[in-house]
């Protein structure tokens, strides 16, 4: 006879860990960010403070925040948690940026087609004030990296699959070291600027809109155009290096 095991409730512990290790996904708590005291946190989720230690400490293992000697509990930079990674080791040595784009297009395209469909008013909510951000950033003359981050995981969390959620999750360090990347190149030239604003605009619309066509080809779009334009800084960058030898 087959043996059959008790059903386990979800552990207190392991739901704090989840929606804290969410909210650094969504980059609604931001690297360097200080997480409130554990007794805070205990009265907030109606817990005890060993149950909240006990999520916090995974978070550590995880490499998403650090404990600080006398000040608390952090954010960690993405530097910092991608030593904690192990796709760290292909970070930026044997993975090319047109690499991390050719997966991008596949599994972003899916994500936003999915999150038409699927995104409650929260999702769209949450997406406006990424996009929001992004463009203060641009405003500000900064590279909105953070913000652009935040706004392509959240795609993922609005897709309501669980699977596309863990694939973005455990693809986030690659995710940021990509648009980090791709951003400090397509900002050598202005020009690009005003385009990548709209080429996002459009992929919040079509979510907005609930128009799953619509948001999968502006996002085939929006990382066609990063990606041509990576390969043609590629080529430039060789070709100036051929004619220096």
């Amino acid at each position: 006879m087959v043996e059959l095991k008790p059903i386990k409730i979800k552990r207190a512990s392991d739901q704090i860990f989840e929606q804290l290790r969410d909210l650094v996904f969504r980059g609604e708590l931001k690297p360097g960010e200080q997480l409130v005291p554990e007794r805070e946190l205990a009265q907030a989720f109606g817990v005890s403070r060993p149950t909240v230690r006990e999520a916090i400490n995974r978070l550590v293992t995880m490499g998403l925040v650090e404990h600080r000697q006398g000040q608390g509990t952090f954010v960690r930079s993405h530097e910092a948690a991608r030593e904690h990674n192990p796709l760290a080791a292909i970070i930026g040595r044997e993975t090319s940026l047109e690499d991390l784009l050719e997966v991008r297009m596949g599994l972003e395209a899916q994500s936003a087609l999915l999150a038409a469909e699927r995104a409650t008013p929260e999702d769209v909510q949450r997406l406006e004030e990424s996009l929001a951000a992004m463009e203060e950033e641009y405003g500000e003359g900064r590279l909105g990296i953070e913000q652009d981050v935040a706004f392509h995981m959240g795609l993922a969390y609005a897709t309501k699959n669980p699977v596309q959620v863990y694939i973005m999750r455990s693809f986030h360090d690659l995710l940021h070291f990509g648009i980090e990347e791709n951003l400090r190149h397509l900002w050598e030239d202005p020009a690009n600027l005003p385009i990548i604003q709209q080429q996002h605009r459009r992929i919040f619309q079509a979510i907005k809109d609930h128009d799953p066509e619509g948001a999968f080809n502006a996002m085939k779009l929006h990382i066609g155009f990063v990606l041509e334009y990576v390969r043609e800084h590629r080529l430039k960058s060789q070709a100036r290096v051929t004619l220096k030898a």
